[in-house]
């Protein structure tokens, strides 16, 4: 099999496929993971860090699922705030305890004047518009409006995932 991307190896795409469903949920993940791949663990995370810091691998991080976790009631914050201090504003209200997600979008009025979005979780309605009062506050005069959208089912939540060649051997173009 010829490799399609020069920036990893085999090795590399059997731990990519290895990791694509999450680590596995151990005390001590990558030497479990290094042991079912004939790997030494350092050598796992040497490699893994090396695809972080080649944009092989854009990040590591913590997919939990809110409804299990008690948190039924999941509103995406919505904001209008002054493009001038969107940033600074943005990364205050991303390093909030109960806000799993921050970011920035552009507005496309006059339909959708809004700009900074903050996931909140809370296990009901009104425990979510608290934590978004608290951002409105925090916010104050930069905030001229803002909403919340409520999820109102869950969707799979995956990362890219590397087909197996085995699978795609047969794919007609």
């Amino acid at each position: 099999m010829t490799n399609t991307n020069p920036g990893i190896d085999e090795i590399d795409r059997q731990i990519i496929a290895a990791t694509q469903d999450g680590l596995p949920l151990v005390p001590r993940p990558y030497h479990h993971l290094a042991n079912a791949l004939g790997l030494d663990a350092g050598n796992l995370q040497e490699r893994m860090q090396r695809m972080l810091d080649t944009g092989v691998i854009r990040r590591l991080g913590v997919v939990p699922n809110h409804y299990a976790l008690g948190m039924g009631a999941n509103g995406m914050s919505v904001w209008d705030v002054t493009d001038e201090t969107a940033f600074a504003l943005g990364k205050e209200i991303g390093a909030l305890g109960f806000v799993s997600h921050c970011y920035l979008r552009p507005r496309h009025l006059p339909q959708w004047p809004y700009n900074l979005f903050a996931m909140v979780h809370g296990s009901a309605r009104s425990e979510v518009e608290e934590k978004a009062a608290t951002i409105a506050e925090m916010l104050g005069p930069d905030c001229q409006a803002h909403d919340i959208l409520y999820s109102t089912r869950i969707l799979k939540k995956t990362g890219l995932r590397i087909a197996d060649p085995k699978e795609t051997s047969n794919v007609q173009a």
